[in-house]
């Protein structure tokens, strides 16, 4: 049964990803799980009572073999899990049936990104991005764009960067006048890069935590370094590779957001604009799938609200 299916009442029996494991104790001092499920089709919150072991958080990103019941907690689903355990080699599942992937081709993807790429004009940023898209390799590829939140898939970090400069480049045009579209493409190309650092990844590809340089620096901050050196390979001009490093760092608009910088010029403005309709709308794709019309969705955290789905 796949995740977006379930309703409660429903028994969750079948093989799923260990998205998250958190090891608590309730009030009276008992143990349990707290976990997330996910497949192909959604994630879905559970809780494991009375459980001291042997799964753990260091299971994180494992296929488990699991049966529960589908109940609710404060408006989303949730399933009691009565019985969990490691999949083993003999265990038979469909990895396609596991894991999230994005809903595109990621080659013909890949080959937009570069044909947008080489769509620049100006030379130095278009060597910058051609730079960096090969060096990331297979990692830019397949990696997820978030760990939660928002393309927390398969090829989510490729959809995300692929839709924004789709974004960027007709906003650029619209704003001909106001907007350099060299350096509003390949910042929006750039901005995310440094999250092929930032997240450790189980073997199916999934984020599981946050790397050291992740936790401590971040993806702004690691991906204005990583400009920076690349720049000074390429004998940039210093004043481009500084817009550059200023859009990475200035993406997320506000510091309450996580920018390091607000942005001060009218490229990285609009950025940290296309940014947040990507993620939002993405976050809207995600919720509208599995709730149905005429409803009301739960609490949604990084909304920070419920959503309706109109007829």
């Amino acid at each position: 049964m796949y995740i977006k299916d379930t309703k409660p009442g429903d028994t969750l029996d079948g093989y799923y990803l260990l998205k998250s494991v958190y090891a608590k104790r309730t009030a009276g001092g008992k143990p349990f799980l707290s976990i997330e499920l996910t497949d192909c089709s959604g994630t879905v919150e559970g809780k494991v009572w009375d459980y001291s072991g042997p799964i753990s958080p260091a299971d994180t990103g494992a296929v488990v073999r699991v049966s529960g019941t589908v109940g609710e907690f404060r408006g989303a689903p949730q399933v009691t899990v009565e019985q969990i355990r490691l999949a083993g080699p003999d265990d038979r599942y469909d990895i396609q049936d596991l894991v999230p992937t994005a809903p595109l081709d990621a080659q013909a993807a890949l080959q937009e990104l570069r044909e947008l790429i080489g769509s620049i004009q100006d030379g130095d940023y278009r060597r910058v991005c051609a730079a960096a898209i090969e060096r990331l390799g297979d990692r830019f590829v397949t990696l997820p764009a978030a760990k939660s939140v928002h393309h927390g898939f398969r090829h989510g970090l490729l959809m995300h960067t692929l839709y924004m400069a789709r974004t960027a480049d007709f906003l650029a045009g619209l704003y001909s006048s106001v907007i350099d579209r060299s350096l509003l493409l390949a910042g929006t190309i750039l901005h995310d890069m440094a999250k092929c650092r930032e997240f450790v990844t189980s073997p199916l590809g999934l984020v599981t935590e946050y790397s050291l340089p992740g936790q401590l620096l971040g993806h702004l901050v690691m991906g204005a370094q990583e400009v920076a050196k690349l720049a000074e390979e390429l004998a940039m001009p210093e004043e481009k590779s500084l817009l550059l490093q200023h859009m990475i760092l200035s993406h997320h608009g506000e510091p309450e957001y996580g920018a390091a910088v607000r942005p001060a010029c009218a490229e990285s403005e609009l950025l940290s604009y296309i940014d947040m309709i990507d993620s939002r709308m993405e976050i809207y794709r995600e919720q509208l799938e599995s709730l149905p019309a005429g409803q009301f969705s739960g609490r949604i955290p990084a909304l920070d609200r419920r959503i309706y789905h109109h007829n």
